[in-house]
């Protein structure tokens, strides 16, 4: 099995890539998603991540979830079938990253996750015919009135996405700008 990979985005020093080993034989693969022992994330003030909650998103081909976040939680975030276009933007004034994003392809062959700090907001859309969206959250969720949600195509974030028409929520479409 090879190692875990753990790395800082090209952007983001707080957003952390992690690459997981993966076992492969004649039968198919095993994948170590989490283990509290090795993913040693901390936060802003040094003090070791707990997620409190285990989400599962399933889509479609061209729908897209998102842009949303809030001020407290961190999520660890991965696409565990298919693919997905996954964004995340900096929504902290007090940060010199605000308002810059950044993109990746999440996927079931590279099995990249994403650790999302607080006062990020993010969302994907679905690449493939179906996509299974997987999250862990250090808060519970309490509802979308403590979230920051922000419309997905704001001209103010610049996201590239590939889509021009996705299947959206009445909630994301309604979404307001930065």
């Amino acid at each position: 099995m090879n190692q875990l990979d753990i790395r800082s985005s090209a952007l983001f020093p707080e957003v952390k890539l992690i690459t997981p080993p993966v076992f492969r034989d004649e039968r198919g693969e095993f994948v170590e998603t989490f283990c509290i022992n090795k993913y040693d994330f901390k936060d802003r003030a040094g003090q070791k991540l707990v997620f409190k909650e285990d989400d599962i998103s399933v889509s479609r081909k061209n729908v897209l979830r998102g842009l949303h976040g809030d001020k407290v939680t961190w999520k660890l975030i991965q696409c565990v079938y298919g693919e997905v276009f996954f964004a995340l933007a900096d929504l902290n004034p007090a940060s010199p990253t605000y308002l810059k994003t950044e993109t990746f392809i999440l996927n079931d062959t590279n099995r990249l996750q994403v650790l999302v700090p607080p006062f990020f907001v993010n969302g994907y859309y679905c690449l493939s015919e179906q996509c299974v969206f997987a999250y862990k959250q250090t808060e519970t969720y309490s509802g979308a009135g403590n979230q920051i949600a922000v419309r997905w195509n704001d001209p103010g974030l610049a996201i590239s996405w590939p889509a021009i028409q996705p299947l959206m929520s009445q909630r994301d479409i309604a979404a307001p700008g930065v």
